[in-house]
This record gives C-alpha cells, structure tokens and sequence, in this order.
C-alpha cells in the first residue's frame, strides 16, 4: 500500500501539513452540501482533494506574502458571480475563506489600471444595457468546445462590459441567443450565451446605477481581478511545489483527469 504523504506540498521550503486537507474534507463532509459530494475514494473524490489543495497551497502563499510585507488581515463582502467566474475557482475559493488572500488582493490590486482595449468607443451605445447570461470557464479547450447551454450556469442580466473584455467582445459580434466560443483568456476557456434582457433589473437588485457608481467602475474592478489572477498564477508557478497524488486537477498527467461525453 502506498504511503500517504505527510505534506500536501510545499510553499517555498514550508511544508503544508497533511492535516489542514483531511480538515477541509472533514468540514465539507459535515456541512449542508455533502450529499452534492462524491463518494469517498472515487475519482472525483480524488479531483476534489486535488482543488482543494490548490485553495489551502493558495491561502498559504498569500498569508507567507502579507507576513513579509506586513500587511493586516482584511474583511470583506462575499465576492458576486461574476467576480468568482473570474478570478476562477480555486482563488475565489481561496479569497472566501482567507482574510491573508484578501489582504494580498487589496495590495496587488492597489495601483491596477483599465487596459486601454477595454475602454469603450465614444460611439457604443450598449454599454448599460443588460443581458440574460448563461456562462462556463473551462480548463481545456476540448471541454469548453464540446459545452452545451446545459453546462453553463446563470450570471443573471448583466452588461457585456462586466464580462471578460475577449468574451463581450465574441459575444458582440454573434447574434444573441447563440451559444459563443470556446474563447480564450488568462483565465481559461469561456463559452457562454446571452439574451437581451427587457427588464431594469438594477432596480428590481437593489443595485446602485452604474452612473452613480462612475461608468468605469466595473472594467476597474474587472482589471483588478486580472491583475490578481495574474499575480497570483506567476507565484504559483515559482514557489509552490505539489506531491504525487495530489497534482493540479487539470494536470493531463495525473490518471483521474478526464472528461467524458456521451
């Protein structure tokens, strides 16, 4: 029998312990969502391991980086669908449950700017408009491309310019109604469908109008969930090291990583 390891993985030299995984789990299978989870010792129990991983390694690196920058833990709001869609799973997981990730968050994302690409023509007119969306961010390309509008989940009526600015402007150029992509963007691969929506739904959400939050608004914040995605990925990549077992989920390389259509 193969032992299990006592490290889940590594943060620069720090081991993560073992214990802080079986504690996730344990919560998980304790909480109102367990019978949503998958059988014990199955594939995607293992998958799930494997993500979950990823969030506590994440949690861990954010909270080395604020300790060597000396930065105070930080509160905040749950983040809304459309900010969870695109920081992705894992660091929107990780954002939820570490005040250290949003402590990073609010550092790196301090100075973000608005990409030029994503300002808008003087000329456009939809910029306020709302949209029924129905959306899915993928890991690889063949999945994203074999989604049906089944697979997506609902982002509720939203403007095009709160999505990613690659997806809106796929989405712009198809007739409404049709499902759109794969496309591609440092976040993976989205696909998605959108309705023009009849209703001012802002009122109905209780939300304050884009023209009393400032126009820019959105694409700001959407920049800084870019710009910390980004960050966040390149230190991943430099200072976290995984253990066999508990590779990343969408590692090609590891057996339970496969996605099957009928």
């Amino acid at each position: 029998m193969t032992a299990v390891p006592a490290e889940i993985g590594y943060v620069g030299d720090r081991p993560v312990g073992r214990e802080a995984l079986d504690r996730r789990i344990a919560e998980l299978r304790a909480g109102p969502s367990r019978a949503a989870l998958p059988t014990p010792g199955s594939a995607e129990d293992r998958q799930l391991a494997r993500w979950l991983t990823q969030v506590i390694l994440t949690e861990a690196l954010c909270e080395d980086e604020a300790a060597r920058l000396g930065l105070a833990p930080v509160d905040g709001p749950p983040l809304d669908r459309i900010a969870a869609v695109e920081l992705g799973s894992v660091n929107a997981a990780a954002y939820h449950g570490s005040p250290w990730v949003r402590a990073m968050y609010r550092h790196v994302t301090a100075t973000a700017e608005v990409p030029a690409a994503w300002r808008p023509s003087p000329v456009r007119d939809d910029r306020e408009t709302r949209y029924l969306v129905l959306h899915g961010l993928f890991e690889d390309r063949e999945t994203a491309r074999t989604a049906t509008p089944a697979d997506l989940e609902p982002l509720g009526a939203v403007t095009l310019e709160s999505l990613p600015a690659a997806l809106a402007a796929a989405l712009r150029s198809r007739p409404f109604g049709e499902l759109t992509g794969p496309v591609r963007d440092a976040l993976g691969w989205h696909v998605a469908v959108a309705e023009r929506s009849e209703l001012d739904v802002a009122a109905l959400d209780g939300e304050t109008p884009a023209s009393e939050r400032g126009a820019g608004a959105p694409r700001l914040d959407a920049a800084r969930r870019l710009a910390f995605a980004r960050w966040i990925d390149e230190k991943r990549a430099a200072t976290v090291r995984l253990v066999p077992g508990l590779e990343h989920p969408g590692d090609p390389r590891q057996p339970d990583n496969h996605h099957k259509h009928s």
